[in-house]
């Protein structure tokens, strides 16, 4: 997606530690707009397979989810990173690392919104390393559902997450792979969309 480079280079920050700032359109201010477009595009990609449920993780993945399930005309299922008291007891969880925070979460989807026999799209804002698919992959496992495959709007390519999900067999659509990051360029993988 020409569109989602384009907007990475124009309005992306490059932070030390490969870090990426897209705060301006994609995780702390929504360009509602360029969500509606990105969703249009996932569902292009998945269209003809059977999706039931789209499912991702709080919180940046949420928007990039609800616009591609507001397309696809699915409900969104998110995991949670906090058990809450409106949480039921009857939970699916798997323990994830998170990249940009350093840090591992529990994350929870109560069983009530993932059933056996249901296809799942998984969705998410950043693709590092996997450790978020991974976890929601499990959790779709946990269920007896079934991984469709995976839509991403930004592969960080060069930490190889990626490549180890499409390597076991695993659909990945990302909206833009970044092949490397310095601090003055962000050069991306040319197979991108």
């Amino acid at each position: 997606m020409k569109a989602m480079e384009k907007k990475i280079l124009n309005e992306g920050k490059v932070f030390p530690g490969n870090i990426l700032k897209v705060g301006s359109f994609l995780n702390h201010q929504l360009d509602t707009d360029f969500l509606m477009e990105v969703g249009r595009e996932i569902a292009e990609l998945y269209n003809g397979e059977r999706i039931d449920k789209i499912v991702t993780i709080e919180t940046s993945g949420v928007a990039v989810a609800f616009a591609a399930a507001a397309i696809m005309h699915v409900p969104v299922v998110y995991a949670k990173k906090h058990k809450s008291s409106n949480l039921s007891s009857d939970l699916y969880s798997a323990i994830v690392h998170s990249f940009t925070h350093n840090r591992d979460y529990t994350v929870y989807i109560s069983k009530e919104y993932l059933h056996e026999g249901e296809r799942v799209l998984i969705v998410d804002d950043f693709l590092a390393v996997g450790n978020a698919l991974n976890g929601l992959m499990d959790i779709v496992g946990q269920a007896k559902a079934e991984v469709v495959g995976m839509a991403v709007a930004i592969e960080k390519g060069f930490q190889g997450g990626g490549d180890s999900l499409r390597a076991k067999g695993i659909r990945v659509e990302s909206m833009a792979i970044i092949d490397e990051m310095t601090d003055t360029d962000v050069i991306f993988r040319t197979q991108s969309k």
